[in-house]
């Protein structure tokens, strides 16, 4: 038996099912919470867990109020400072190992595996792109972080997402890329007769140019009969905002369909490529970094992705699913990046069999 520090890949590159250290959620109670009872604070805040769970943890221990250890349900007061110290749980085997497609020493691009989440979230803490960048470039010493430090990812790509994905090491290109992987090209401003910014917008150096970047998806949707010849495109402008979910509390969906609140302006261009027996090979082109953008636009025009298990046509969320269920095939396959020095990166990472292109090639 090989002796394996905890969070290192296996000899396959996948990282095994394993417990990993705990978390500690910490929380505020504000005015409007005021006179709740904590398990109920909890219920509502964390909608994975019901009151009477909640009271489990409390009779064992596992949740503080102002530095107190609480054994019994009570009243919440305003300024009332909470930390829920959950133990660890097991994260599931994810693959841990990737092609590395550019590395400057700063700009850092990977071909992120289907199946690896990238940051922290949705019960998901240590098996994430985030944290195995930090433990492989600690472990290699001042070697790993000469130019700057640990690559760490600039936008989110869906778990069961595949492709490029961006990283950068010093936090100043790390901020310059976010607001830029955000923001709009100048066709999107044009399409949805706006200007769109940036909440990363404040934070980008003012001395580097402000440009558009292009990202082009492969996808499977299901076979509907899209009115589209091979090789034709359909601009998508649907407007994305939340919307109430049983298990999430809120979540993004077509504001079209969920009807009133804040919506985010988005575009993406659709172009059918193959028509196959039991799907539509497809490109899409975003022009914004909307949450689940490409999943929510497709379903929004009748067709969803392949196996979608969450957004379904019209482009409403199943009320019994998820962001992170997987069983859809989507693949970051082209970037074009302007760089701050004025020079331009085009990237492109090949696509899984199941997304490679049988008859049509433009």
């Amino acid at each position: 038996m090989t002796n394996r520090p905890p969070g290192a890949p296996g000899p396959t590159g996948w990282l095994p099912a394993q417990l990993n250290q705990g978390w500690t959620y910490r929380d505020r109670v504000g005015p409007s919470e005021r006179g709740h009872w904590l398990s109920a604070f909890y219920a509502a805040r964390y909608r994975h867990s019901d009151r009477e769970a909640w009271m489990r943890r409390l009779e064992a221990g596992e949740i503080r109020c102002n530095g107190e250890a609480l054994r019994a349900d009570r009243p919440l007061v305003v300024g009332d400072r909470l930390a829920w110290h959950r133990p660890p749980w097991l994260e599931e085997a994810v693959p841990a190992s990737w092609p590395v497609v550019f590395d400057d020493g700063d700009l850092y691009v990977i071909d992120k595996p289907s199946g690896l989440p990238v940051l922290p979230g949705g019960g998901w803490l240590e098996h994430t792109v985030l944290h195995l960048l930090e433990r492989r470039f600690a472990q290699a010493g001042s070697g790993g972080l000469a130019h700057g430090g640990v690559p760490r990812p600039v936008h989110r790509l869906g778990r069961h997402t595949s492709g490029l994905l961006v990283c950068a090491r010093s936090p100043r290109l790390r901020s310059w890329l976010s607001a830029l992987l955000r923001e709009s090209t100048a066709d999107t401003l044009s399409a949805v007769g706006g200007e769109i910014r940036s909440d990363q917008d404040q934070s980008r150096p003012h001395d580097w140019p402000r440009r558009s970047c292009l990202k082009t998806y492969r996808a499977l949707t299901a076979p509907v009969p899209l009115a589209l010849a091979p090789g034709e495109c359909l601009e998508i402008t649907t407007p994305i905002g939340r919307r109430p979910h049983p298990l999430l509390g809120q979540i993004w969906a077509a504001q079209e369909s969920a009807g009133g609140g804040r919506s985010l302006p988005a575009i993406s261009r659709l172009t059918l490529l193959e028509r196959r027996g039991d799907a539509n090979l497809v490109a899409v082109t975003i022009g914004t970094g909307r949450p689940h953008q490409i999943r929510i636009h497709l379903a929004s025009v009748g067709a969803p992705l392949l196996g979608d298990p969450l957004f379904l046509p019209g482009g409403d969320a199943h009320p019994g699913s998820r962001p992170g269920d997987g069983g859809y095939c989507l693949h970051a396959h082209q970037l074009r990046l302007p760089l701050p020095d004025g020079g331009e990166l085009e990237l492109e990472t090949p696509c899984p069999a199941r997304l490679r292109r049988e008859a049509f090639n433009p």
